[in-house]
């Protein structure tokens, strides 16, 4: 039986859980994810945990934080006043919001914090900070 090895392209559903068993998100309710290994689209951990499987398996995988998305980076969290905020707009904590950067792409923050002048937004990936777990099941090698 063939094993995923790196550079396959394969075919996997998956449901990725919080270390409190909240599941953030899954593939079971949709189209599975198709994706190649080795093109750093994946975060590492997933991409170790599918390496070996065979068609059908089901495994659970739990990934550190280091090798999901990384510890939080304070240096991603950003005062902005709110005069500098669109006047209709009225902040709140978990509100996504997004910006340019100085070569114009877009970048996602969140708001963090509500203060009386100011808000505290975070750019880190919503997930940083978290050791994650997934159950797998892989579903074809091509």
């Amino acid at each position: 039986m063939s094993q995923v090895k790196e550079n396959d392209t394969v075919k996997v559903h998956y449901t990725g859980k919080l270390e409190n068993g909240q599941v953030f998100d899954s593939s079971l309710e949709r189209e599975p994810l198709e994706i190649t290994l080795g093109q750093g689209a994946l975060i590492p951990g997933f991409e170790k945990g599918l390496l070996a499987m065979e068609i059908n398996e089901k495994k659970i995988i739990n990934i550190p934080v280091n090798e999901a998305y990384g510890e939080v980076q304070k240096e991603l969290l950003y005062e902005v006043k709110k005069e500098q905020l669109p006047q209709e707009m009225t902040p709140e904590v978990g509100m996504g919001l997004a910006s340019k950067d100085e070569n114009g792409r877009e970048v996602q923050f969140r708001v963090a914090e509500v203060k009386e002048d100011s808000i505290i937004v975070d750019a880190n990936h919503p997930l940083a900070g978290q050791d994650l777990t997934f159950e797998l099941e892989l579903l074809e090698i091509k």
